[in-house]
């Protein structure tokens, strides 16, 4: 069973919101490297506390899925992991200003998202962020953290932190998802495992490389994610 207890100071939805809202980094970046921070925008933070209003309600454990970073035309545009401006309206039914285009990973975790019932019943059980809460840009291109290996070992502070802090806002600390079977999971294998309690990481395709090299099977991928995060909420 998870040893982590889920705060009640106040509901999951205000943490996450208050989390999400106020990331800083406060590690210094190489060269040429540029924070993605999409919260400083305050129609992203409205659409962020609509958001956990809306679907972080109550105060019990939730399985924390992770991706890698915020990218520029999802999270890094709404605030939200794998969650598009399409979604914010068609999927979420937020009201919100925030424009941008259908992105591929958002378009495929919605589907797993209206396969496993919908985001009510989703993010009833389901946590999901990244590794790096906050995305990174250089010479005007969103960049993962792990592609650049000066990057990636000076953010390992600012991710274990991260990790911990939404772990304490009421997360399972027993076991987790991350969305990455490749550097990211080299990634987390190397500086995370040692530094977080889990007993038990879950690997799963990333959704961009499914939309983009495996499109054909996406139907499969949908149904194998709803396995695994059904199977991770129930154990």
């Amino acid at each position: 069973m998870p040893r982590q207890r889920a705060s009640t100071a106040s509901d999951f939805g205000s943490r996450a919101a208050a989390f999400l809202t106020s990331l800083r980094i406060d590690v210094p970046l190489p060269s040429g490297f540029v924070v993605l921070d999409p919260c400083r925008d305050p129609a992203v933070v409205d659409v962020v506390q609509q958001f956990c209003g809306r679907y972080y309600t109550g105060n019990h454990l939730r399985l924390p899925i992770w991706g890698i970073n915020p990218g520029r035309f999802g999270a890094g545009v709404t605030g939200l992991s794998f969650t598009d401006p399409y979604a914010l309206r068609h999927d979420l039914g937020l009201t919100t200003s925030i424009e941008g285009r259908r992105e591929p990973s958002a378009d495929f975790v919605y589907r797993v998202i209206g396969a496993y019932g919908g985001p009510t019943a989703f993010y009833h059980d389901v946590y999901m962020s990244a590794l790096s809460p906050l995305g990174f840009i250089k010479n005007g291109v969103n960049i993962n953290f792990y592609d650049d290996a000066e990057l990636t070992r000076d953010i390992v502070p600012f991710v274990v932190e991260s990790m911990r802090r939404q772990t304490a806002m009421g997360l399972r600390d027993d076991e987790c998802i991350v969305l990455g079977t490749g550097k990211l999971k080299a990634f987390m294998e190397r500086y995370v495992r040692a530094e977080m309690p889990y007993r038990t990481v879950h690997y799963l395709e990333h959704p961009r490389f499914i939309m983009q090299y495996r499109r054909r099977f996406v139907d499969d991928y949908v149904r194998t994610y709803v396995d695994v995060i059904r199977r991770g909420v129930s154990g």
